[in-house]
């Protein structure tokens, strides 16, 4: 009996999954095609059915964060309007939010996996420059100045946003973590030009609760959108 019309896109798909959130968790190098493939309910054997290599695999993965429209409701709480005028300050803030610190599995592999790119080979180099391009174009349509796009505020805000939220998962300091991301996002957004002047209030995640918090005591910290 044949499969059903998109069987095989599924099947890739929860391959790359599998993947993404084994490799953001322990690395490249540290985990196995099959544990891979076991992650997403399947035998080893039918791995090269899909992809080539690891490596080529790798490249799925480091393409998965603003190239995939599924992506931008990943984190919970989380919502990013990719066609709004006013994106950058969203994804700024969904980037750098307590759910995306938390949520490691799920992370942007451009934070979980920069060392492993730079020691991987040129396909996996070029997987990421893509994806950062992505990035910054996002950010570039909402940072308009004397009518002109800026692109390089526009880069150096992404780069600020994947660094930070690097550095501050290296913290063993949660509180001195917290407010690193909150000084990049405060940064951010002035050099976007988006401060408190912002209007939208779209795209604003809430911050998970910690241990004794109640959902009153949240709402009374910040806006919920």
């Amino acid at each position: 009996m044949p499969y059903p019309a998109g069987h095989r896109a599924s099947i890739k798909k929860n391959i790359i999954d599998s993947a993404r959130k084994l490799f953001n968790r322990h690395g490249f190098e540290s985990v196995s095609l099959q544990q891979i493939m076991a992650g997403a309910g399947l035998t080893h054997g039918g791995f090269y059915s899909y992809f080539k290599s690891k490596s080529d695999l790798y490249t799925a993965v480091l393409g998965c964060f603003f190239t995939d429209p599924e992506w931008k409701s990943c984190w919970e709480g989380v919502r990013v309007d990719l066609s709004s005028t006013d994106v950058g300050p969203q994804v700024v803030r969904a980037y750098l939010s307590r759910q995306h610190f938390d949520d490691v599995e799920n992370s942007c592999p451009m934070v979980a996996l920069p060392t492993d790119v730079a020691r991987s080979g040129v396909n996996a180099r070029r997987a990421f420059q893509t994806v950062f391009k992505a990035m910054v174009s996002v950010l570039e349509r909402s940072i308009v100045q004397n009518g002109r796009r800026r692109r390089a505020t526009a880069q150096s805000i992404a780069a600020m946003a994947i660094g930070g939220m690097i550095v501050a998962r290296s913290m063993v300091d949660q509180r001195l973590a917290d407010q690193l991301r909150a000084d990049c996002t405060a940064v951010a957004l002035d050099l976007g030009r988006w401060g408190k002047g912002n209007k939208s209030q779209k795209g604003k995640s809430k911050r998970l609760p910690r241990r004794g918090e109640t959902s009153s005591s949240l709402a009374e910290e910040a806006h919920v959108p």
